[in-house]
Order: C-alpha cells, then structure tokens, then sequence
C-alpha cells in the first residue's frame, strides 16, 4: 500500500518535472521565434518612417499561446507512455498549464514597465530606380525609397506602363510599397496556424488588461479543456500516432477557439441564451461543458477498464 502511494507521488513528480522544463525550453524557443519573425519582417519592410520591433512584452504574448497548447499535448504524451493514471495525469497538467500561465501574464505586466528593449531600425537608402515585384505587376520608384510617396511607374501585363507623380489610392489616400522579396511566403496551413495563435494571444491579452478574473477563467477553461483530453493519447498502440492525432485535434481547438471569440460568432451564440451571461464569459462556458464530457468519458473507461480485463 506505501509502495503504491510512493510510486503515485513519485510519478507525480516526475510530471510536474516533465513540464516544467519542457515548458520552459518551448518558452524560450518560441520567444526568439517571434523575435526572429518580426526581425525579418522589418527588414522586408521599406518606408520613410522609423520603425520599432516589438517589445519584450508583446513577443512574449504572442508566445505564450503557442507554448501552452504544445507543452500540454507533450505533457498529455507523457502521462500515456508512463502509463500514469488519467485522472492524475488531468489533474497534474492543469495545475501546472494554469500556474505557468498566471505565472508568466504577471510577468508580462512588470515587464511592460520595462518598455522597447530593441533599437530601432534604421532606414536603408537606395538610388533611385528600385524595383519591386509581386505576381505580374512591376513597381518603380523614380526617386529614392525615402520618398515613397514620390513618383513611380506601375507595369501591369499585357498592359502599357503607367505613370504616376503621386500613388493615390482610392479616398485619395497613398499606396503603401509591397515588401521587399527576400523570400517566399510560408504555406497557407502554416500561416493559418500562425495566425490563429495571434488570436489567441490577444485575446488572452485583451482579457488581462480587463481584469486578472476574466483573464483567470477563460485561461483556466481552456487549460482545462485541453488537459482533459489524454484519451486521445492511448487511441492505438503507437505513441507516435497518438501524438499526431492529438496534435490535429488541438489544431482544431485552436481554430474552434478563433471561431467562438470572432464577434459575430460570440453575439450569435449569446443572443440564443438570452443574455443569461456576459457575452465574455460564452467561451470559457463551452470549454468548461467540453471539459465535462470529455472527463466524463474518461473517467467512466478508466473505471470499465480493470473490468474489461478481469473479464477477460
């Protein structure tokens, strides 16, 4: 009986282990990233402005999205192939998933007094006669890229050049310059991806800055509903193909979370309720009732499966 309860304990700890280094190591990871990204999504950029990267605190919000749904999935991989019980395993990862999201949005807001710890770009000057290119229409700057707003010629296919001393745009407003070709755009299944976890990191944004509550149960829902899902890491005998199947089923949950905050979406399902709840709180709500079920249904074939085996 005292074996049984240590080794319980012991895999616990393990678990808390597991996650917190993996989570910190995806943190890091995952914060250079970003930096990285938005680095070099200045360097393609061409205008006459001084332009500054993203601070601290905004690459690490963009981050923590992304870090969580992984660390969580990884975490969910572990409690399977060390064969640690489901309900020890949900109630680990959620305990953990929600300390380390607490944990580091406070962090985040001390860090934002720290403002900009990036230098400015700098502008690059070219002579004039810079082209650019995208698709089959061609840009020419006549002056220097300093001037964006100045002259240039526009080559369509199939189609005369065309001058123009100012580059209006419709509303009388100035035609923005295309970035710079340094190399192709990722595939859409990667873009999609990416966008779905800005989404998700402003709105886990938008929701501290309204108050630490809205921002502690629409965390804790999603953390929840995420950690409830270790079934799907013992749907067959290989761990490797349990974790692609989990990995395409939280790809879901994050677009079915971008689906259920858009506002048409969220106006929609609060009307239906009457307004029984605050329309902040219809998330968190569906989470939480997924999260029922799906422990449900994990409870009830982690109890049937001692059985099974008896019977057989």
């Amino acid at each position: 009986m005292l074996t049984l309860k240590y080794q319980k304990m012991k895999n616990f700890a393990k678990l808390m282990l597991y996650f917190s280094l993996t989570f910190a190591l995806l943190f890091l990871i995952a914060v250079l990233l970003v930096y990285l990204t938005s680095w070099l999504s200045m360097l393609r950029s061409v205008s006459i402005e001084t332009r500054v990267l993203d601070n601290a605190a905004e690459v690490t919000w963009k981050a923590l999205p992304g870090v969580l749904y992984i660390t969580i999935l990884l975490a969910l991989s572990y409690t399977a192939r060390r064969k640690i019980a489901a309900p020890f395993a949900v109630i680990g990862i959620f305990i953990m998933g929600s300390l380390f999201a607490v944990g580091i949005s406070l962090g985040i807001s001390r860090a934002e007094a720290l403002g900009p710890v990036f230098r400015p770009v700098s502008l690059r000057h070219t002579e004039p006669g810079l082209i650019f290119s995208r698709s089959d229409i061609d840009i020419i700057l006549l002056g220097e890229n300093s001037d964006v707003h100045g002259p240039r010629l526009v080559s369509i296919a199939d189609r005369p050049f065309i001058y123009q001393e100012q580059p209006l745009g419709p509303n009388n407003t100035f035609l923005s310059l295309p970035d710079l070709p340094f190399g192709d755009e990722p595939p859409w299944f990667f873009q999609s991806i990416g966008i779905d976890f800005s989404l998700s990191a402003r709105e886990l944004r938008s929701r501290f800055e309204d108050s630490i509550i809205s921002f502690g149960i629409y965390a804790f829902a999603l953390i929840l509903f995420l950690s409830s899902l270790r079934f799907l890491l013992e749907l067959t005998q290989w761990p490797l193909a349990n974790l692609f199947i989990g990995a395409l089923v939280f790809r879901l949950i994050l677009s079915l979370e971008s689906f259920l905050n858009s506002r048409e979406i969220n106006s929609l399902i609060a009307s239906f309720m009457d307004g029984r709840f605050p329309s902040t709180y219809i998330t968190p709500i569906i989470f939480c009732a997924l999260s029922a079920l799906t422990i449900i249904y994990t409870f009830l074939a982690f109890v049937a499966r001692p059985r099974r085996k008896t019977d057989a």
